[in-house]
């Protein structure tokens, strides 16, 4: 089984690779965080300046320029495609529904001022009822849903700001 990596640059280009790819690169490594790459014939001095290891971001500065890098693993991968996130510090201003499921209630309403942890809506799914609530502070900015209605998976239930 191929290992993948999905490497995204700058938060604008996306590229994916796999573990055969990178091994396939002709690097040497200079000093700790300096190194010398080949690629299709041409050479390329590569430094990196910040490893965020943890995070899987990293700045690498490759022939003078700098670019910021995040690093997504087949583990990631898997967790993006299923709809989770390992991060908290995201900011999240969109409440969207986890599961296909049923409103039972709605908690908020438009303009109402929350705060981490409020009960905002239950959503009945598989004979369990399920309180979403406020990811962070905010002020509600919509709600798309009402109490009776279905909806599906990951379809928009309420805004924040």
């Amino acid at each position: 089984m191929k290992k993948k990596y999905k490497i995204k640059v700058n938060n604008i280009y996306e590229y994916q690779f796999t573990n055969r790819e990178i091994a396939a690169l002709d690097q040497q490594e200079l000093s700790g965080s300096k190194f010398h790459v080949l690629k299709e014939h041409q050479s390329f001095k590569a430094e990196i300046l910040n490893s965020g290891f943890n995070q899987k971001k990293y700045t690498v500065k490759i022939n003078s320029n700098i670019y910021e890098v995040d690093i997504a693993n087949e583990l990631d991968l898997l967790i993006e495609e299923i709809g989770l996130s390992l991060g908290s510090a995201q900011a999240v201003n969109d409440i969207k529904a986890p599961m296909p499921g049923l409103i039972l209630e709605v908690m908020a309403k438009e303009g109402d001022e929350v705060k981490e942890g409020d009960y905002l809506l239950v959503l009945e799914a598989m004979k369990m009822e399920n309180t979403l609530t406020a990811p962070g502070d905010g002020i509600i900015k919509s709600v798309h849903v009402e109490k009776g209605q279905t909806v599906d998976k990951n379809q928009l239930l309420i805004e924040l700001e």
